[in-house]
């Protein structure tokens, strides 16, 4: 029974983190970086307080309490989150939800499964090593899988170069506006890379949750007093970024903007960030209830693609591609979700 609700919550939350997106495309006039970091005001600072604050006792006299490195470390890769979550939303922004996500987030897979064991090799931290992994069935299962994600992510990139030879400029701006292959697949990459460390904030922050257990937590949200600090750390990187997007675009003038519709925008944006939160909320109980950490991301990771390529193509994001580019995307996907199964099934072993 816990691995089916295991499965339901991280299927919630891919369906949150897959979606969060879409408030976004509805805010008019602003800037990116101005809508971006309203949204995020709401996804790193206020949603995860209320969500502690109304499922953890005393959760920041937890927090006061913790150890130096334990808040040094759960921050400082928040801090490496904050720019993998940046340069999401540029691929978004760049790439559209469906190829996007896809490529960041296949990476983000292949980086959250092996750095754990990797530094474990070289650290001598308790835990799997990457020699363990390599010398066990299961383990073996995971590095085939990263093979076969790789060659998804090959697919995927091989049908934006084909959508990029084969509409007009103005075909490729009808659904995504700001469609460029190169800067797309540049901050993809980055994002898939750096999108991990925020398994690894959890994992860093763990002390925590133990703590939050003790004074009466119900395990189920134990990970919700970890969310406020990677956050902070998240949040000090995007908003940094964001000023700097303001400052050099002039467009600080966009949060009292009377010529654009000022309610509409900040509600969408509060409903873009609550939603992108609780991709979280509900990956934390997932976790909880399967328990193991590597498993409940690549899961995560799954449904997240699953979901964005189904607004992918409800935007029409590949309207006008020949079949053969289509069926390339499409191949593509499907061997990163393969690749995903095979990693959570070596995983299991």
């Amino acid at each position: 029974m816990g691995s089916l609700l295991g499965l339901l919550f991280h299927s919630l939350g891919g369906f949150a983190s897959g979606s969060f997106y879409i408030p976004y495309r509805k805010i008019e006039v602003w800037s990116w970086e101005s809508a971006w970091i309203v949204g995020g005001v709401f996804s790193w600072i206020l949603v995860p307080f209320v969500a502690a604050y109304l499922t953890i006792p005393d959760f920041m006299q937890i927090i006061q309490q913790a150890n130096s490195s334990t808040l040094f470390w759960t921050y400082a890769f928040g801090v490496l989150w904050g720019i993998g979550g940046l340069t999401f939303g540029l691929a978004m922004r760049y790439l559209g939800m469906s190829l996007g996500m896809s490529i960041a987030l296949s990476l983000c897979s292949i980086f959250g499964a092996l750095v754990p064991p990797i530094y474990r090799e070289f650290s001598g931290m308790e835990g799997i090593t990457f020699s363990q992994i390599a010398g066990s069935t299961g383990g073996r299962l995971v590095l085939l899988g990263i093979v076969v994600c790789i060659f998804g992510i090959y697919l995927c990139g091989k049908a934006g170069m084909m959508k990029e030879n084969e509409l007009s400029d103005e075909q490729k701006k009808e659904s995504i506006k700001e469609f460029n292959l190169v800067k797309g697949l540049i901050v993809a990459t980055i994002s898939g890379l750096l999108s991990a460390c925020f398994n690894f904030g959890i994992e860093a922050g763990k002390l925590m949750a133990n703590e939050a257990i003790v004074k009466g937590c119900d395990p189920l949200f134990q990970n919700n007093v970890i969310f406020i600090v990677v956050l902070w750390g998240g949040f000090t990187t995007n908003f940094i970024w964001c000023m700097y997007l303001n400052y050099s675009n002039k467009s600080f003038g966009d949060y009292l903007n009377t010529n654009s519709p000022l309610r509409r925008n900040y509600t969408f944006a509060a409903v873009a960030g609550t939603t992108w939160f609780l991709q979280f909320f509900f990956y934390g109980m997932g976790e909880s209830k399967l328990g193991n950490g590597a498993s409940s991301w690549i899961l995560h990771m799954a449904t997240i693609i699953l979901t964005s390529n189904f607004w992918g193509l409800y935007f029409k994001e590949w309207k006008g591609v020949s079949k053969q580019t289509l069926r390339t995307v499409m191949a593509g996907i499907v061997v990163i979700l393969v690749s995903v199964i095979i990693v959570g099934i070596g995983n299991s072993l």
